[in-house]
């Protein structure tokens, strides 16, 4: 059966252009699927300052660089929602919301998403004190009073980061209990720096050009109360975006994929490279280089030949 591209990526975020670049510069035709615009969600970040020799530079900035590289190399991007797909077979078919599309081999790069806190002022003022990576952005509120929303293992370990550069870390739970591990709570409790707010949730983002304040109510009937801060990090969960792929490949209990460190799935030729994929990091670098990886191993195995 006659395939479209020997390649397709699902995702043209960090990890899927990186893909897109190695595969094409390992002389395999690869294509991104993207849903919406192309750079994933670092297009929201005003400065990445983290990323190995670049110095500082806008997400749009690097993710305009990353499509450009890409495409330059000869892959292409097409604007298509990737709805499911079947895997096993030689020839893999990717159903597609206008058609379908035959590939050899598959990248999976759908990233996640972000779970919100769905008050006024979080999409306003995302990217001007809004965050959602404390490693990220953090370094900008150094010296700042900040507030991290969560109470996983995340919130927790954003909160100590950011405690490391912050004058202040006020860390609001809606509940008194935590699901973080009881180390790492020891740890924040023991941080002079940080101030819990417990059975309370963020009702409003408030602030004109940049975030100024959050409104905090009460899930015990407290009175409300307005907490001046320069940043909100939310760490309340990310949402993998694997469920179309549920049934085709296993996922783990929280929705995401599992590779080996190639980035290769359990089926042959498919391959889970960024943030959709179990691992311990997600950063912009270890995106790249899951793409990288991921790739590479595409390139060797449809070669033939798994030590090229």
């Amino acid at each position: 059966m006659e395939c479209d591209y020997d390649v397709g990526i699902v995702g043209a975020g960090p990890a899927g252009l990186a893909a897109a670049v190695y595969a094409a510069r390992g002389g395999l035709s690869a294509v991104c699927f993207e849903k919406e615009v192309h750079g994933g969600q670092i297009i929201n970040s005003p400065e990445v300052e983290n990323y190995p020799a670049l110095g500082k530079v806008s997400g749009v900035e690097f993710a305009t660089a990353l499509y450009e590289q890409a495409t330059g190399f000869g892959a292409a991007v097409e604007y298509e929602e990737i709805l499911s797909a079947d895997l096993e077979g030689e020839v893999k078919v990717l159903h597609g919301a206008s058609r379908d599309w035959r590939v050899r081999a598959v990248i999976l790069a759908g990233g996640v998403q972000r779970r919100k806190l769905g008050c006024p002022g979080e999409d306003r003022l995302l990217g001007r004190g809004v965050s959602y990576c404390a490693t990220c952005d953090g370094a900008f509120f150094a010296g700042k009073t900040v507030a991290v929303v969560g109470g996983g293992n995340t919130a927790v370990e954003d909160a100590l980061y950011l405690a490391t550069l912050c004058e202040k870390v006020v860390l609001i739970h809606r509940r008194q209990g935590f699901r973080a591990t009881e180390a790492e709570l020891a740890k924040l409790r023991a941080n002079p720096r940080v101030e819990f707010v417990l059975d309370a949730a963020v009702a409003e983002v408030r602030g004109a050009e940049k975030v100024e304040s959050i409104l905090v109510k009460s899930t015990a009937g407290a009175p409300d109360r307005e907490i001046p801060v320069a940043a909100v990090f939310v760490a309340v969960g990310l949402i993998p975006q694997n469920e179309r792929f549920r049934g085709a490949l296993p996922l783990t209990p929280e929705g995401y994929l599992q590779a080996d460190a190639d980035c290769r799935t359990a089926l042959p030729r498919v391959y889970a490279a960024g943030d959709t994929r179990s691992k311990t990091l997600r950063q912009l670098v270890t995106a790249t280089a899951d793409g990288a990886l991921a790739a590479s191993s595409a390139v060797a195995d449809l070669s033939g030949d798994a030590t090229l």
